[in-house]
């Protein structure tokens, strides 16, 4: 671990090139087999040292402003030279070959000791945390832990809250275990893999006080409460809806409001339906004012086409407006916009262009001997013959020009 390599990591993770600077230093995974040269590191708040090769714990004398050392994954054997950690609040020994708990207790400030995975057997190999208070969270878990008497250290640890023994045999030699736990770590919240609540307490101690019966009990009254804290949340919540509908009744009809009256009875239901059904017959014929209006005035200064798509339009419009799908039953019968309507035009004889002239459609009706079916034969004026090149004296083909010919 030399300076320079300490200074390479630094520009690795974007941290100062300045030692002093840093407040957090990560040198895990690196292989280090000592802690050497951090003296200029003095403002490290968080050092990472985890899964290394360190056999002791030194020379961090000059990280006195140090909040959270993490030493998990090495090869640590003793816990020593921790005392200028004054401020150190977080601990992290797991998976090392700790066989005892010692030197803390000048840590006046530690509240979190994670020391799993260990070596650690008997009761007197953590009597040392008699002496650390401020301890609140304990992680034993996964040792060589089989002597029930560490309830005995446990139990003087005035602060404690979290806990955690999962993988030592002392849980099988603990009658009743989590109820025996919760009741002599009186400040216990959270015991292995789950919390402890106010009701598992209530319970563990009714237990002890008169057995399986007692603990029945209070577990029965205890769900009788949260029962009824249900049921009058969803009655609270339902006169608050009684209220405000009451209120809005009262509105709409323009009555005063009534202190004492907070529940709205089968009456004032109903009334309020008919106001709003009275609301809604209002809104129609009003509608049906204003579209008859409207189709009168545009009927009056326009005759053309466009003057029913505007009309639609403005019907679909105050349709929109009103919501008021109903109203079309009221509404007058308009042309559609594919309807053609007559409309005033130039006369034959004044048309400029001869191409303007429309073509008129003519039936000539044959009978069909065989059948005595009708068939209909259409011919147009343009192709009639020019008159000037007609022979008027042929009477027969004028006859089947200008005629119709029934053929049997």
């Amino acid at each position: 671990m030399t300076k320079k390599l300490l200074r390479d990591v630094c520009k690795q993770h974007k941290l100062y090139m300045t030692p002093c600077l840093n407040d957090t230093l990560y040198l895990h995974y690196k292989g280090f087999d000592r802690l050497e040269n951090l003296e200029e590191y003095t403002g490290l708040k968080c050092l990472w040292l985890e899964c290394n090769g360190l056999t002791k714990i030194e020379n961090l004398t000059s990280q006195t402003d140090l909040r959270c050392l993490y030493l998990h994954l090495n090869l640590i054997h003793k816990i020593e030279n921790l005392e200028h950690l004054q401020k150190l609040d977080s601990l992290n020994l797991s998976n090392n070959y700790v066989k005892t708990i010692e030197n803390l207790s000048s840590l006046k400030v530690l509240h979190t000791l994670q020391i799993a995975h260990n070596m650690l057997q008997t009761a007197e190999d953590i009597q040392h945390l008699q002496e650390c208070p401020s301890i609140c969270v304990l992680d034993l878990s996964h040792n060589r832990l089989d002597d029930p008497n560490i309830l005995n250290v446990l139990e003087t640890m005035p602060d404690l809250r979290v806990l955690n023994l999962m993988g030592n045999a002392v849980i099988k030699k603990i009658a009743n275990y989590r109820r025996t736990l919760t009741i002599r770590l009186k400040h216990l919240t959270y015991l292995d893999d789950r919390p402890v609540f106010p009701k598992d307490r209530a319970c563990a101690e009714a237990w002890a006080a008169g057995g399986w019966e007692a603990e029945k009990k209070e577990r029965e009254s205890w769900e009788t409460k949260e029962r009824k804290k249900i049921q009058d949340n969803i009655d609270a919540l339902a006169a608050v809806r009684q209220r405000a509908k009451e209120k809005k009744r009262q509105h709409v009809l323009g009555e005063t409001p009534s202190p004492s009256n907070g529940i709205v009875t089968s009456n004032a239901v109903e009334s309020l339906d008919s106001v709003e059904k009275m609301e809604t017959e209002q809104k129609i014929e009003k509608f049906v004012k204003e579209s008859l209006e409207a189709h009168e005035e545009t009927l009056a200064g326009t005759a053309n086409s466009e003057h029913h798509i505007i009309v639609n339009r403005t019907l679909e419009y105050r349709l929109n407006k009103y919501g008021l799908l109903r109203a079309q039953e009221f509404l007058p019968s308009l042309p559609k916009k594919e309807d053609k309507m007559a409309r005033p035009g130039p006369r034959l004889t004044d048309l400029p262009d001869p191409t303007d002239i429309e073509e008129i459609k003519m039936e000539i009706m044959l009978l069909k001997p065989p059948t005595h079916s009708f068939k209909y034969d259409f011919i147009f004026l343009k192709e009639l013959p020019d008159l000037e090149d007609v022979d008027t004296s042929d009477n027969l083909a004028e006859e089947e020009i200008f005629t119709r010919k029934v053929i049997c």
